[in-house]
Parts: C-alpha cells; sequence; structure tokens
C-alpha cells in the first residue's frame, strides 16, 4: 500500500507536465487552424490530429470544443497584439502611433475568430468567465505597453491607461462584431485612431 502511494506520488507530477503540455498543443493547433482558415468551422477531430491529441482530450482539458477556440481565439489576439506593439514602438511620433495602430489592428488576422469568441460568450454563459479573463489580459498587457512607450518618449494620455486600453480595444472589436452581424458598412470606416488620446506637445491634433 505504502509502495502504491509512493508511486502515485512520483508519477503525479509528470502526469500534470504531460496534461499541460497536452492542453498547450491542442490551444496551439486549435489557433493555428483557425489562421488558416478563418471563418471556416474546424472540427475537434482536426484540432485533435493537427495538437497529436485525441478528441476526447478535448472535452477533458476544456470541456468543450467551444472553450478550446476561445482560448485559442484570444491566444492568437495576444500574438497579433505583441507584433503591433512592434509597429507601434516604430512610430517617429504620437500621431503616427495613433494611425499606424488602429490600422493594424483592423487588419489583424484573429479578429474573425476573436469575434466568434465574443458571441460564444454572450450565448453561453458558462463561457463568459473565459472570454473575460483573457479581455483582461489584453487589456493589462496594452496598458504596461502604452505605458512603458509614453513613458520613453515624453508623450501624454488625456486618460487613465486602463481607460485608454479599455476604450481602444473595445471599440475596435465592437466595430468588427457590427460588420459581422451586418451592419452596413466596414470596420475600415471607423475612426479608430480617434479613440486613442495619446499625444505629443507638438501634436496639433491633440492640442
Amino acid at each position: 500500500m505504502e509502495k502504491t502511494r509512493t508511486e502515485a506520488r512520483a508519477t503525479s507530477p509528470r502526469s500534470r507536465d504531460r496534461g499541460r503540455a497536452t492542453r498547450h498543443r491542442l490551444i496551439e493547433a486549435a489557433a493555428r487552424l483557425c489562421r488558416e482558415r478563418p471563418g471556416a468551422e474546424v472540427s475537434v477531430a482536426e484540432i485533435a490530429d493537427a495538437a497529436g491529441a485525441f478528441p476526447n482530450q478535448v472535452t477533458y482539458y476544456f470541456g468543450s470544443k467551444d472553450a478550446l477556440l476561445v482560448r485559442a481565439a484570444f491566444l492568437g489576439l495576444l500574438h497579433d497584439a505583441r507584433r503591433i506593439e512592434r509597429i507601434g514602438r516604430q512610430a517617429p511620433d504620437a500621431a503616427a502611433f495613433r494611425r499606424n495602430i488602429a490600422r493594424a489592428v483592423l487588419a489583424m488576422p484573429s479578429l474573425p475568430s476573436v469575434t466568434r469568441a465574443l458571441a460564444a460568450g454572450i450565448s453561453k454563459p458558462e463561457l463568459a468567465p473565459v472570454v473575460d479573463q483573457h479581455l483582461q489580459l489584453l487589456f493589462r498587457q496594452s496598458e504596461r505597453f502604452v505605458g512603458r512607450l509614453i513613458d520613453s518618449r515624453g508623450w501624454k494620455t488625456r486618460r487613465p491607461l486602463g481607460v485608454e486600453a479599455r476604450t481602444f480595444w473595445s471599440t475596435a472589436l465592437g466595430a468588427v462584431l457590427l460588420v459581422r452581424a451586418g451592419a452596413h458598412g466596414t470596420a475600415g470606416e471607423l475612426d479608430l485612431a480617434g479613440t486613442l488620446t495619446i499625444h505629443d506637445e507638438a501634436d496639433p491634433d491633440h492640442t
């Protein structure tokens, strides 16, 4: 009996490591498939095959395919956001930063998957906490990035950084949701840059 307990304790950490690795592979595989096939339906079997896992492991680790796809969508969004940060750092002034960031965000390949994730959070209440968790992560990541950038450049913002990040992303995601819901027009017609209040002393648009 004691030997069995000792063996269980010895193998448990390895099992947890394998479980984390499998979860990660499933999320990465789902994110990759959604990126390669925007707007197309991706099956559990396809995700599992791409991850080198079994289909029933999707339910075991995530509860449902929708819960996995929500996590995969936001993983893609966070990856895109990091690439956009590089674009933002290259801007020579605050006005260029606002224009470049807005244009890049509306062209992100992850946006279709994220809008489906947001819709899933509305229609399936059990997914709402997962959506909220990832949105909060996005807001915090953006807030940290903007805070470091304006400190290093001597720029200013007319709103608290947390409000700036939430306002910007809420506008961008809301615009894409409206277009996907059939609203007339395109997300590109939105003045997303105008939602940002980041400016420098020489910026004529924010004096």
